[in-house]
């Protein structure tokens, strides 16, 4: 026997939470009967859960990979304009349309690139998301021009983008290139295009941006578009940082 809202989870579907709130909503069915009580086992062996109609099944086996997402691709699985998503890449790569339902841990704008964490275990999705849990990433950035000393320390501090002051952070230079120049930056946040954002802020704007690292896990050298399954030490890791 299992709990209903864990086996939902299970499923890929959501976090527990947000199970439990489909539980509460009168939104999952049991045997065809309607599910309202929190904490409701069900025998996942017999028992047809069913969530808004759609009968839904539990993972055996979660998934877990690091995927180098491609510059000009959405980060997400469907578009309703028809424009080219992670999905699409990933179709392509493993040459087969049946590519199981994954979430994006994290985002990157379409004209980012670099390392995102995908997996069914939509748990674990939520709680690497979730605020509080502050999962240091890690970006290569090109910017335009030399920003001075100071502008990197006003960002290191936090500077207020969209009425909102960003937390401390790491920004490392590491090189010049033609004028333009290439910083390591490592973030506890995941505001919408953030880096860009701060850095235009002190006149710099972002012409590159790969992301290198989520928590333990590397991008290493993953070509764009390329994937790999995380290893048990890695995925043990992320675990850790939840």
């Amino acid at each position: 026997m299992i709990r209903l809202h864990k086996y939902i989870a299970q499923s890929g579907l959501c976090s527990r939470r947000k199970a439990e709130a489909l539980i509460v909503a009168g939104r999952v069915q049991v045997n065809g009967k309607t599910v309202t009580k929190l904490g409701t086992k069900i025998d996942p062996e017999k028992d047809i859960v069913k969530v808004d109609g759609k009968v839904i099944k539990s993972n055996d086996e979660f998934i877990y990979i690091a995927y180098h997402k491609p510059r000009g691709i959405l980060t997400t699985l469907n578009d309703p304009f028809g424009r080219p998503t992670i999905l699409d890449h990933l179709r392509k790569t493993t040459g087969t349309y049946s590519f199981p339902r994954v979430y994006h841990v994290g985002r990157l704008d379409k004209d980012s690139e670099g390392l995102l964490i995908l997996t069914n275990d939509g748990e674990l999705t939520h709680r690497l998301l979730h605020p509080s849990k502050k999962v240091e990433k890690e970006y290569r950035v090109t910017v335009q021009g030399i920003p001075p000393k100071e502008a990197i320390r006003r960002l290191e501090k936090g500077v207020v983008i969209q009425g909102k002051k960003t937390m401390p952070c790491f920004i490392k230079k590491i090189k010049q290139v033609d004028g333009d120049s290439i910083f390591i930056v490592k973030l506890k946040e995941g505001r919408k295009r953030q880096i860009r954002y701060m850095f235009k802020s002190v006149g710099h704007p972002v012409k590159r941006l790969i992301r290198t690292r989520i928590g333990p896990v590397l991008l290493g050298k993953l070509a764009p578009g390329q994937f790999r399954y995380l290893s048990p030490k890695e995925i043990q890791a992320l675990k850790n940082q939840t």
